[in-house]
């Protein structure tokens, strides 16, 4: 499923137009992304939580010249599915 079968998902499930369903699916993400970007978490009951994670800087090689490259110290995304995800995916 891509954004655009989301956004036809959510339209039809909630009985609003395509256009509204964007904005929303829209608003969504990018609530998630600024709390993300300021440090802080998502929790989404029985869905999971989205929260950034610290990456130390390492040292990685080139597998074509085996040559070393430094990568830099960032952050990275992640997310824990909840319980009800796991069960009813599985």
């Amino acid at each position: 499923m891509n954004k655009t079968d989301l956004i036809d998902h959510v339209a039809s499930s909630a009985g609003m137009s395509k256009t509204a369903a964007g904005d929303a699916v829209d608003a969504v993400l990018s609530g998630i992304t600024a709390s993300l970007s300021g440090g802080g978490s998502v929790s989404l009951v029985g869905f999971g939580t989205f929260s950034v994670t610290a990456r130390a800087a390492r040292t990685a090689r080139n597998p074509r010249t085996g040559e070393a490259i430094a990568v830099a110290a960032s952050n990275a995304p992640k997310f824990k599915p909840g319980k009800a995800l796991k069960d009813a995916v599985n």
